[in-house]
């Protein structure tokens, strides 16, 4: 329930902040005096569009906050889920600036306007002046009968099942376009496979073969540089590495023995006199190796090339040809037998179709029975809204078997009969905008009552009638006041007079600068206020004396 808003330099309002009750609220004024300004304000904290244009003239950002009283467990669960403070209150947030940027909070925290509207949709709903227009759609109309019938689980279903079944009949039907070009595709990949086969790379073998061509390539070479790291260390008379070391190990050892000293260099000429013998044979052993060999040269050679070349004509690497081979082996093994992929996609679509079909008839049945329940209630609403005799209808027209959606397989379209006798048309057909305007608010009040919303909002929804059908009108939404939070936007003084509460939209002019305000009325200013709605501005006795009587024909107006 909305406890309390705090609007500042929002359209023509400079600065508002009320506190808001239980029951139902009337807002009236007079034309152009701004009474569904507050409505847009809660729509802007509840995640609707943002503009600059709603920044007051002059003012650098527009600042909308609506506290509300929260007890639901859907709520409070939604808050935790989303890592939001979740208490008694909940404070919603939104601010815009004068260049058309917005932000937004919850409980203080910035949050995204898809979050607003989330949360929104579990706290307020709002009934515009032109919902009739939305009810003249098929969606809306199927939606209506769905919520009225609380189908929300068995639509679920229904959509879930049908893009299941829209999936793998998509992949069947790529599956059989591609079937044409299947020949033409397996020739060429027998063939690219062919080549890789006779190149037989193994996994890693690349790296090896670049190794080996390197060096057999400069096998001269490195033979060369063995043999000659060998010569000087060892071969060479008197001036090689060996023999040097040697001579000098000989004098530090004599001289050991004179001053042991000398032990130290001693110790590491022996290590590395070692070291220089065991680096002398691994070159003479090494130089073994290196043989100049064409043959071999010249096949590790082509083998290189031959990787390199089918490496360019695939795009990849020489080292990811086995992998290529392996994936052109497994397309070639799907397209070799592709009815048995065929037919197993056709018994995963038939599958999937009758499940769609029994969750689909679920809902159809489901919707049958809601329908005839809401027609009741929508026709007796009807008569007490004026219209005797009219009459409502569902018409529910199953689809053909091979059309599925998924909403279900039929279609739905709200009928009307506006007087007896008159066969039921749609109400797209319904001429009077009055008429509309009736049938349009007895199905909106058929739809709330399902609702489990903590307020609700009607914004000039009664437009279009008047009279005894006004007093109607007035006393429904009042009930519904009694079990909820109800906003009624209205210019008719038989709802005003039926309302717990009612405020007042005041535009006040001064100088160059107009703003709006919404005043608080107490028992006399309501009788003065209805008085004017119903003489306009000149005031009479009588019309006082008849605002007074409508007030007291619905009992204490401030109860």
């Amino acid at each position: 329930m909305l406890t309390h808003i705090d609007i500042r330099d929002f359209a023509i309002i400079e600065r508002l902040e009320l506190d808001l009750a239980a029951g139902m609220t009337a807002i009236t004024g007079e034309t152009g005096a701004g009474k569904s300004i507050m409505l847009d304000a809660i729509g802007l904290v509840l995640g609707d569009r943002a503009e600059a244009a709603m920044v007051r003239h002059g003012a650098r950002r527009a600042d909308i906050s609506a506290t509300l009283d929260v007890s639901s467990p859907e709520v409070l669960a939604w808050l935790e889920q989303n890592d939001l403070d979740a208490g008694e209150e909940c404070v919603l947030r939104r601010v815009i600036t004068a260049e058309g940027r917005s932000r937004c909070y919850i409980n203080g925290s910035s949050t995204t306007v898809g979050n607003l509207r989330q949360l929104g949709e579990h706290l307020v709903n709002i009934h515009g002046q032109h919902a009739h227009q939305s009810l003249l759609r098929p969606a809306d109309q199927r939606a209506l009968l769905d919520s009225h019938g609380d189908l929300a689980e068995l639509t679920t279903e229904v959509a879930t099942a049908y893009d299941r079944w829209r999936a793998i009949r998509q992949r069947l039907d790529e599956m059989q376009r591609a079937a044409h070009g299947r020949q033409s595709r397996l020739d060429l990949l027998s063939f690219q496979l062919n080549e890789l086969q006779e190149l037989d790379l193994k996994p890693g073998e690349f790296q090896i073969i670049e190794e080996t061509l390197q060096r057999l390539s400069h096998a001269d070479q490195l033979k060369q540089y063995a043999l000659g790291g060998y010569d000087l260390l060892y071969e060479t008379d008197n001036g090689s590495v060996h023999a040097m070391i040697t001579n000098v190990l000989g004098d530090l050892q004599a001289a050991r023995e004179i001053d042991a000293d000398f032990g130290e260099p001693a110790e590491l000429l022996e290590s590395a006199l070692i070291q220089v013998e065991e680096a002398a044979q691994t070159l003479r052993a090494l130089s073994d190796r290196f043989e100049a060999d064409p043959q071999a040269l010249a096949e590790v050679e082509s083998r290189f090339n031959r990787a390199q070349a089918l490496a360019r004509k695939h795009q990849t690497l020489p080292e990811s040809l086995p992998e290529l081979a392996a994936a052109m082996a497994d397309e070639i093994a799907e397209l070799t037998d592709p009815e048995q992929s065929v037919a197993a996609l056709e018994q995963e679509l038939a599958a999937a179709a009758d499940a769609y079909d029994r969750a689909a008839a679920r809902l159809g049945e489901a919707r049958r029975k809601t329908a005839i329940a809401l027609e009741k209630q929508i026709t007796a609403s009807m008569q007490e809204l004026g219209m005797e005799g009219g009459r409502f209808g569902v018409e529910i027209t199953p689809r053909t078997d091979e059309e599925r959606s998924p909403h279900g397989r039929e279609s739905i379209r709200f009928m009307v009969s506006a007087n007896p006798g008159q066969p039921l048309k749609p109400l797209t057909g319904v001429a009077s905008g009055g008429e509309l305007s009736r049938i349009s608010l007895a199905i909106q009040l058929a739809a709330v009552e399902k609702m489990q919303l903590p307020t609700l909002i009607f914004d000039e929804v009664d437009s279009g009638i008047g009279g005894a059908v006004a007093d109607v009108v007035g006393r429904q939404l009042r009930r519904l006041g009694e079990r909820c939070q109800v906003f009624c936007v209205t210019h008719l003084p038989q709802v005003a007079a039926c309302a717990h509460h009612h405020l007042r939209v005041e535009k006040i002019k001064s100088g160059n600068s107009t703003r709006t305000q919404l005043v608080p009325l107490d028992e006399q200013q309501r009788i003065e206020e209805i008085a004017r709605m119903l003489g306009g501005a000149r005031l009479t006795k009588q019309s006082r004396a008849h605002a007074k009587e409508m007030l007291g024909a619905v009992g204490d107006p401030t109860a």
